[in-house]
């Protein structure tokens, strides 16, 4: 533990904390205050989570810790510790988007922008849990995140979109060693001749 002198001359305690972020361990020392939103935009340099109320109330610092979508502005950065904590950078790139991503950008489920860090964490985590979700299903999952810009139709056709795109990679995912097996026995059936 080392110390840091604060704007009021005082010495805190820093706090090493360990995570695992997007598949990369990452540390940094930090005040035992420290909150994990302030963690990932400030010390580790991550600014896809934002920052909308710090009360918890909005969702768009929503990340996910263990797979499970947990309020980034209320939750400690030491808490953290030992943990694995996916943020938007962590669901995929421009050019390889995720499901939800892709669903999003196709249904025009974002418009500012601000929320939709929150929305693409939590989406995915309710899809990974409920895979063919009703409309209503998807608004309740979505009940927590607010949206300043969308009237939230859009953002439930995302949801619903998404499930579409994962069922189809899942559908393709499953096909494909069948067409491998199919393929090499034409291969070998033709070897054989």
């Amino acid at each position: 533990m080392t110390e840091h002198a604060t704007t009021e001359g005082l010495h805190e305690a820093l706090h090493d904390v360990s995570v695992v972020v997007n598949g990369v361990a990452r540390t940094a020392s930090v005040p035992a205050r420290r909150l994990l939103s302030d963690f990932l935009r400030h010390d580790l340099k991550l600014t896809g989570t934002h920052v909308g109320c710090e009360h918890g109330a909005c969702g768009a610092c929503t990340v996910l810790v263990d797979g499970e979508p947990m309020r980034s502005c209320l939750m400690f950065a030491v808490t953290a510790q030992d943990h694995a904590i996916t943020t938007v950078e962590g669901l995929g790139t421009l050019e390889h988007m995720n499901p939800v991503q892709r669903a999003f950008t196709e249904c025009h489920g974002l418009q500012c922008g601000f929320c939709t860090p929150g929305f693409l964490t939590t989406v995915t985590a309710f899809l990974d849990e409920n895979p063919s979700p009703t409309a209503e299903e998807a608004r309740e999952a979505i009940s927590g995140n607010l949206c300043r810009c969308t009237g939230y139709q859009n953002i439930v056709k995302s949801v619903l979109r998404a499930a579409e795109l994962r069922e189809e990679n899942t559908m393709s995912s499953a096909a494909e060693p069948a067409q491998q097996h199919t393929s090499s026995l034409v291969v070998a059936e033709g070897d054989s001749a």
